[in-house]
């Protein structure tokens, strides 16, 4: 059974750097652990993310977003030609607070790999379009991260039996959390 599970574990690998061989994504080093800490949550929901991964060329800190009162853009998704995601890019000033660059990678990773749209305008959720505090979401990230990966439209594709009525009283829990506001 061990050698099984050996030759098993070693054909993935395998594949997985013949892959990496055709296909690399420039990953920078920065974004590496919040990468792997969210592909994670993908493996523990059971969200494939393989093929989405290596159609990106690259996951960044850049200098060109903006950083403005009123017009600033913590991070983005760039997109191809043809609409689709090509790169991920994090604001430099992402760098200043941790727990900022968390949520705005967690944020931005779901777009990709979860096929998130934002949920709200400032609502603090993970993918709301703005907040006016990271931190409160950073204090309730378990609950955070458990809502942004159950109600997502690929965990929710992958689970039919989820309901709109469930994604609802989710919703109303979050809200209800430490801190949120309705």
């Amino acid at each position: 059974m061990k050698k099984l599970t050996l030759l098993i574990t070693c054909l993935f690998l395998s594949i997985i750097s013949l892959k990496a061989q055709n296909d690399s994504v420039d990953i920078d080093g920065r974004i590496q652990p919040y990468l792997q800490d969210f592909l994670s949550y993908c493996d523990a929901y059971g969200i494939e993310y393989q093929d989405k991964l290596f159609q990106l060329k690259s996951i960044k800190i850049v200098n060109d977003l903006p950083l403005e009162e009123s017009n600033t853009v913590l991070g983005k998704v760039l997109r191809d030609e043809k609409g689709n995601i090509d790169s991920i890019v994090f604001n430099w000033a992402t760098l200043l607070d941790k727990e900022i660059l968390q949520v705005v990678a967690f944020h931005e990773f779901a777009h990709h790999f979860l096929d998130y749209k934002h949920t709200c305008r400032d609502c603090n959720e993970i993918m709301a379009e703005t907040n006016v505090s990271y931190f409160d979401i950073i204090r309730d990230w378990d609950n955070q991260v458990s809502f942004l990966f159950e109600t997502s439209p690929a965990y929710l594709n992958q689970h039919p039996e989820e309901s709109i009525a469930v994604a609802q009283n989710k919703t109303k829990s979050l809200a209800k959390s430490k801190g949120f506001r309705p």
